[in-house]
C-alpha cells in the first residue's frame, strides 16, 4: 500500500506505535509514570492544533485535552467526549515497534521470525482469526507488542477529529478530546479535570473486534502478600529454619486454582498471581482481584485474609501480612442508569453495516473512574486483537470501520 493511498487512520496509527509509551508500575506515585508519555502527547497536540482543534493543552500529567465547536445547529447538544490512553502495558516489550502489514490468507497468523523461530497464533487461541482470512492486519516483528491498546483508539480519534474539522457540515455536538496517560497501571483519568473538559457524557474507545459496547467492568483491587522467615544455617534448622519462599507457597495453594484467570470467562473473577520473589528470609507476592459482581469481588478479598489468619494461626508469630489497594469499581452502578448511551452505540455500528454486540469487560478502563467521578462512560472497540503480547495485531479495515463508527456516533448526538 502506497503513502499515498494510506487511510488517513492507518498512516497515524502507523506513526503513533512508533512512539513508546510503556508506563511503569514501579513508578506509579508519579504522574505519568515514565516521561515518554510526553512524546505521544505533545505530537497529538501538535497535530491537534495543526489540523484546527481549540483549545488544546497538554498538562503537567501529560493528559492532552482539546475541543471541537459543534456543527451549525447542534450547538445547544450535549457535549460529548472522546477518550482514550496513550500508554502501553508493561507485560511485552514496547519500545522500537516495527509494524508492518500481513496479506493474511488463513491459518497460522505469523507476524515474524525471532531466532529462527516463527512467533505466531493460530484460529484456535483466537477466536474470529479465521474469519479475518483475506483481511490486511497489522502486525509487529514479534518482538514487541504492537500497541493498538490503545493507539487504535487514539488515532480513530484522532482521524475523526480531522473529518470533522474538514467537513464541518458533518453534524456533531461540541466535542471534548481527552488523551490520558498510565491507564494500564491504574491512573487512567484520576487527575482529568472534568468541570474544566466539560462533557456531560463520553465514551472510551479501548476495546477489541469491532462491533463491542462494554458498559460493565470488574470490580478491582491488588493484593500484596509479605511473608517473613526466619534464616539459619540449613544444618541446624530443625524446628527452627522458618522459610519465607515456602510460606507463599503455602499461601498460594490455599487459593483456589479454579479461580485463577486461564479457568474464568464471561463474568466469572479471579485471583490471578501476578509475581513472586523471594528468599528464605522474606517472599512478597503480588495478586489483582477482579470480580464484576460486588459481594463476590469481597468474598474473595476476604478469601485471601482468611488464608493470612489460618496461616499465622500456626507460626510463633504473624509472618503472613495482606495489603490491598482497590483500583476501580464496576462501572455498571453508574452506567446502567443511562441506556441510552448504549442504545445510541448500538446505532452507530449498525449504521456502519457492523452487529453491535453488547459484552461485559474483563478488565477496566478509563470509563470506570470517569463513571463514578460524574462522567457516564461506556467503552467501545478499537478493532484490536491479542492485545498485551507480542502476537497483538489489528486489521486495517478494522481502523478504517471505527472512524466511520465514531462518525455515526457524534452524528446521533447532534
Amino acid at each position: 500500500m502506497s503513502e499515498s493511498n494510506e487511510p488517513d487512520v492507518l498512516s497515524r496509527f502507523l506513526r503513533y506505535v512508533a512512539v513508546n509509551t510503556q508506563s511503569s508500575d514501579e513508578h506509579s506515585d508519579r504522574v505519568p509514570s515514565t516521561p515518554c508519555q510526553f512524546d505521544l502527547a505533545n505530537l497529538l497536540a501538535d497535530e491537534l492544533r495543526a489540523m484546527g482543534a481549540h483549545d488544546v493543552e497538554v498538562s503537567e500529567n501529560a493528559y492532552v485535552t482539546a475541543h471541537i465547536p459543534a456543527s451549525e445547529g447542534a450547538e445547544n447538544a450535549p457535549k460529548l467526549g472522546l477518550i482514550a490512553h496513550l500508554d502501553t502495558t508493561e507485560a511485552a516489550p514496547g519500545a522500537n515497534v516495527k509494524p508492518h502489514i500481513v496479506a493474511y490468507e488463513g491459518g497460522e497468523l505469523v507476524c515474524g521470525i525471532v531466532d529462527g523461530e516463527p512467533v505466531s497464533i493460530s484460529p484456535d487461541r483466537i477466536p474470529g482469526l479465521a474469519a479475518l482470512a483475506g483481511e490486511n492486519l497489522i502486525c509487529t516483528d514479534g518482538t514487541t507488542l504492537l500497541g493498538a491498546d490503545d493507539k487504535a483508539g487514539v488515532a480513530e480519534i484522532m482521524a475523526l477529529a480531522a473529518r470533522l474539522l474538514t467537513d464541518p457540515s458533518i453534524p456533531h455536538p461540541a466535542l471534548g478530546i481527552c488523551f490520558c496517560p498510565d491507564e494500564e497501571i491504574g491512573h487512567g483519568a484520576e487527575l482529568l479535570d472534568i468541570p474544566a473538559f466539560g462533557c456531560t457524557y463520553a465514551y472510551t474507545v479501548d476495546g477489541g473486534p469491532v462491533g463491542e459496547i462494554e458498559w460493565e467492568c470488574f470490580n478491582a483491587a491488588e493484593a500484596t502478600v509479605r511473608f517473613e522467615g526466619f534464616s539459619i544455617h540449613p544444618g541446624d534448622a530443625k524446628d527452627r529454619m522458618v522459610n519465607a519462599a515456602n510460606l507463599f507457597v503455602e499461601y498460594h495453594n490455599l487459593l483456589p486454582s479454579v479461580a485463577r484467570p486461564e479457568h474464568t470467562e464471561g463474568y466469572e473473577g479471579f485471583i490471578h498471581l501476578c509475581s513472586v520473589s523471594g528468599t528464605v528470609t522474606h517472599a512478597t507476592a503480588r495478586y489483582i482481584v477482579r470480580d464484576h459482581n460486588a459481594a463476590k469481588f469481597q468474598a474473595k478479598l476476604d478469601l485471601m485474609q482468611r488464608a493470612c489468619d489460618f496461616m499465622n494461626a500456626q507460626q510463633d508469630q504473624v509472618r503472613v501480612t495482606l495489603e490491598i489497594k482497590h483500583e476501580y469499581r464496576n462501572m455498571a452502578e453508574i452506567v446502567g442508569d443511562y441506556p441510552q448511551l448504549i442504545d445510541v452505540a448500538k446505532e452507530a455500528f449498525s449504521a456502519s453495516d457492523v452487529e453491535p454486540r453488547v459484552i461485559p469487560i474483563r478488565g477496566g478502563t478509563d470509563g470506570a473512574q470517569l463513571s463514578f467521578r460524574g462522567l457516564p462512560c461506556p467503552n467501545l472497540s478499537t478493532g484490536a486483537y491479542c492485545c498485551h503480547g507480542v502476537n497483538e495485531f489489528i486489521p486495517v479495515s478494522a481502523l478504517v470501520k471505527m472512524v466511520d463508527v465514531l462518525e455515526q456516533l457524534v452524528r446521533r448526538f447532534a
